[in-house]
């Protein structure tokens, strides 16, 4: 792993305590203060983590110095020597948490998100699937304390859905969904089987930052947009009037339809939100494309013609083939306690990100 460098930790430090010095000064402008508020809230983490490591090395050269001296007795050595090893044990951890801290963040990570699943192959099946998969996600909102808005559903006659977008909103919800992205495959005995054989299906599942209005500038120009009647079962009241809204965006040929709001202007908002993450994303991928090349990270691409997890009922288990985790715990995963398959890759992403700053 790299090391971090004393005058690099030095440096690091120094920015903290400056911009902790403009803040007490008082002097600041609201937007300057702002600013400088933002910057040191990212710094001040890097800057504890670079204050363990020095610390920590200052120990270890102290330390080497009483076992070196002569002078020093038997017990002074000896109490040098456990608390080295006691040093060399934390300090690898303390570097590897600096190291951590000073990687480039995605901007995206402390976003909300915008969960798209659709049913895949399957039929009824994987309708099914993809409302065992929404539940899931719901749950673990629910655990994490995040809030989900359902955006647009169609159901399937059996249950589950043929499509259901939602906005999940909280501290961190895309740095922690952004690997779901991907085909997920499951394995079971489906209620109408009469034979007992284990079917195939599969759900796709696309987790998309979602953009702020500064971020995509859409001119009314580049929009189309229709106003027609809902289409459903007959004498709901969503069918009586011209409430859904159909949004296509001409430069892209994106469109967005959206219904499910008895208000049409309702349905306008919902559409607008769901075509300005599209747009944002699609903006996102052409960067990364640019500056990654052709590479793919060990968790993946998350490009959602990827299989990248299986859920098998028979034996229990859930796999993920992009970092050969299998976990035997597939009722509870589906009841959204999904810490460790989620923390295993970030953790997977992490690793792979400090082989590439020591390449």
């Amino acid at each position: 792993m790299t090391t971090i460098s004393p005058e690099r930790i030095a440096q690091i430090e120094a920015r903290r305590d400056e911009l902790q010095a403009l803040m007490a000064t008082g002097d600041l402008s609201s937007e300057r203060f702002v600013a400088v508020s933002k910057e040191y809230a990212e710094v001040e983490p890097v800057a504890k983590a670079a204050c363990e490591v020095r610390r920590l090395r200052a120990e270890l050269d102290v330390l080497h110095g009483l076992l070196d001296d002569p002078a020093n007795d038997a017990d002074i050595r000896e109490m040098a020597h456990d608390e080295i090893a006691h040093i060399k044990q934390a300090l690898p951890l303390a570097e590897r948490a600096l190291a951590l801290a000073l990687l480039p963040r995605d901007a995206a990570d402390e976003r909300a998100a915008m969960l798209e699943i659709r049913a895949g192959t399957g039929g009824d099946e994987a309708a099914l699937f993809a409302g065992d998969l929404f539940r899931m996600y719901q749950r673990y909102a629910d655990a994490h304390g995040w809030r989900v808005e359902l955006i647009s559903a169609s159901a399937a006659e059996l249950g589950g859905y043929k499509e259901v977008v939602a906005s999940v909103e909280g501290k961190g919800v895309f740095a922690q969904l952004k690997f779901e992205s991907g085909v997920h495959r499951v394995q079971r005995v489906p209620a109408t089987e009469a034979g007992g054989r284990i079917h195939t299906s599969a759900a796709t599942v696309a987790v998309l930052p979602e953009a702020e209005d500064v971020d995509v500038k859409i001119d009314d120009k580049d929009l189309r947009i229709d106003i027609y009647r809902s289409s459903g079962p007959g004498g709901q009241s969503v069918n009586t009037t011209d409430s859904a809204v159909r949004i296509v965006h001409i430069p892209t040929g994106l469109t967005v339809i959206q219904q499910d709001e008895k208000s049409q202007h309702k349905n306008k908002a919902k559409a607008m939100k769901v075509l300005r993450t599209r747009l944002y994303e699609a903006e996102r991928e052409r960067l990364h494309a640019e500056r990654a090349g052709a590479r793919k990270s060990m968790v993946g691409s998350g490009d959602r013609s990827e299989r990248i997890r299986t859920y098998n009922f028979p034996q229990g288990r859930v796999t993920d083939h992009r970092i050969n985790l299998t976990l035997h715990r597939l009722p509870e995963i589906l009841q959204g306690e999904m810490d460790e398959l989620i923390g295993a890759l970030v953790s997977q992403d992490e690793a792979e990100r400090l082989a590439q700053l020591d390449g």
